[in-house]
C-alpha cells in the first residue's frame, strides 16, 4: 500500500509535539547566549594598509606593466609578512610571549583585485596589543624588505589606530542566538518526525483502518470502574429469621 501524507498531517505532527520543539529551541538558544557572553574571550580587530610601488626614475613612465608587477609582487610579500623573518623582529620589539608561527595564525595579509594596496589584519584578546602587532608588521617589513627582496617599494599607508571605544569583533553573541534558534528548531522538528515516524502504537480507529484495510464495524468505549454493591440490610427486614411452626407476626 502506497502511504501519503498531507500537509495537515505534518502540521498535526508539529502541533503534538510543539512543546519539544519550543523546548530544544530555548536550551540551544540559553547555551549559546551563555557560552558567548561568559566562556568565549572576546577577540579585537586592528588594521593596516602599505602600498606596494615601485620607484621610478625621470625616464620611466608609470605603465600599466609596472602596476601588474606590483600587484604581482604583493602575493609574494603576503607569504614573507607572515615569515618569522619578519615575524621574530616583531616579537622580539614588542616583548611578545609567543611564537612566530602562534602570531602567523592572528595575522591576515589581503588586497582588492589588482590593487597595490596590501591589508595587515590583525585579531587579539587586546584591542591596544592588535594595534601594535598590526603597526609594529607593517614597520618591520618595510624595513626589512630591501635586503629581502633588493626592491624600495613599500610604504606605509595608513596606520592602525585604537580606538577610544573598541568593540569586539568575535564573538558576535546576537549572531550565535540567531544561529542556535534555527539549528534548534531544525533539531526540534527533526526530531518530533523521527518520534512519530518510530511511534507504531495504534491510537485510533483510522489507524486501524490504515493497517488491516477494513472498515471499524464498531468501538468499545472505555467503561469506569463501577463501584461495588454492599449488602447492607435495612433495620425493618434484618429480623429474625421465623422458626418453623410460628408465623411472623407471634
Amino acid at each position: 500500500m502506497e502511504e501519503t501524507i498531507s500537509l495537515r498531517e505534518l502540521f498535526a505532527v508539529l502541533r503534538k509535539r510543539l512543546w519539544l520543539i519550543v523546548l530544544i529551541t530555548i536550551i540551544a538558544a540559553t547555551v549559546s547566549a551563555v557560552i558567548s557572553f561568559f566562556v568565549l574571550t572576546p577577540v579585537y580587530e586592528s588594521k593596516t594598509q602599505i602600498l606596494v610601488n615601485q620607484a621610478k626614475s625621470d625616464e620611466q613612465l608609470y605603465n600599466t606593466q609596472t602596476v601588474q608587477t606590483n600587484v604581482q609582487l604583493i602575493s609574494t610579500y603576503n607569504d614573507i609578512i607572515k615569515s618569522p623573518a619578519i615575524l621574530d623582529k616583531v616579537i622580539k620589539e614588542l616583548k611578545l610571549d609567543k611564537s612566530a608561527q602562534s602570531l602567523s595564525g592572528q595575522i591576515q595579509v589581503t588586497n582588492a583585485q589588482d590593487s597595490q594596496v596590501a591589508q595587515i589584519v590583525v585579531q587579539d584578546t587586546s584591542a591596544k596589543r592588535a594595534t601594535e602587532i598590526a603597526n609594529t608588521t607593517a614597520s618591520v617589513f618595510k624595513k626589512e624588505v630591501p635586503k629581502i627582496m633588493n626592491v624600495d617599494n613599500v610604504s606605509v599607508l595608513s596606520k592602525a589606530t585604537l580606538g577610544e571605544s573598541a568593540s569586539p569583533v568575535k564573538p558576535q553573541p546576537l549572531m550565535n542566538i540567531a544561529i542556535a534558534v534555527v539549528v534548534g528548531l531544525m533539531v526540534g522538528i527533526g526530531l518530533s518526525f523521527l518520534l512519530e515516524y518510530l511511534d507504531n502504537t495504534l491510537k485510533t480507529e483510522q489507524d486501524i483502518e490504515n493497517l488491516l484495510e477494513l472498515p471499524v464495524m464498531g468501538v468499545i468505549t472505555t467503561i469506569k470502574d463501577v463501584p461495588k454493591a454492599t449488602n447492607v440490610q435495612r433495620p425493618d427486614v434484618a429480623a429474625r429469621v421465623p422458626q418453623r411452626g410460628e408465623t411472623l407476626g407471634s
